[in-house]
């Protein structure tokens, strides 16, 4: 059981109260303030639900995990993801949520030690954003890996 301070997903301690939510929405505001910083947005909207899984179903959280291994793995970009996922995602066509729902919510198969959370991300503070972001992507796609809940190359989950 976790402390009342921590969250139960991540694990990141909630100062002062401050919930990972709380956290989430400073990084939206951010990029609000200053559009150049969505250039991460991808990133920073997959790694806050990848490290809080229940936001997803079980097929969401299998198409998120694919997708940060086809932007920090692949290389590929925003643009490329959408053309290539455009039909398999297009509500007319798929037949999954991606969002989750009560008895239906994504979960690892084996438990993630989070290196870095949204919590990290905002004590950097907003000039250190776009950097912070990036390296946040690439710690979840670590710790996944490490934790065996994201395959090596050329392996389908």
């Amino acid at each position: 059981m976790n402390p009342p301070n921590v969250c139960p997903e991540c694990k990141a301690v909630w100062d002062e109260g401050t919930a990972c939510q709380e956290y989430f929405h400073q990084m939206l505001f951010w990029e609000s303030e200053n559009p150049s910083y969505g250039v991460v947005h991808h990133l920073m909207v997959l790694c806050y639900h990848l490290q809080h899984p229940s936001l997803y179903s079980p097929d969401g959280l299998d198409y998120s995990r694919q997708l940060l291994v086809d932007f920090l793995e692949h290389g590929l970009s925003t643009q490329e993801v959408r053309q290539r996922s455009r039909d398999r995602v297009s509500s007319t066509n798929r037949k999954w949520k991606v969002t989750g729902r009560p008895g239906s919510q994504g979960e690892y198969k084996h438990p993630v030690e989070w290196k870095m959370t949204a919590k990290d991300v905002v004590s950097g503070g907003a000039e250190n954003y776009v950097v912070n972001v990036q390296k946040w992507a690439e710690r979840v796609f670590e710790d996944l890996r490490v934790s065996g809940n994201v395959r090596q190359e050329g392996e389908s989950f």
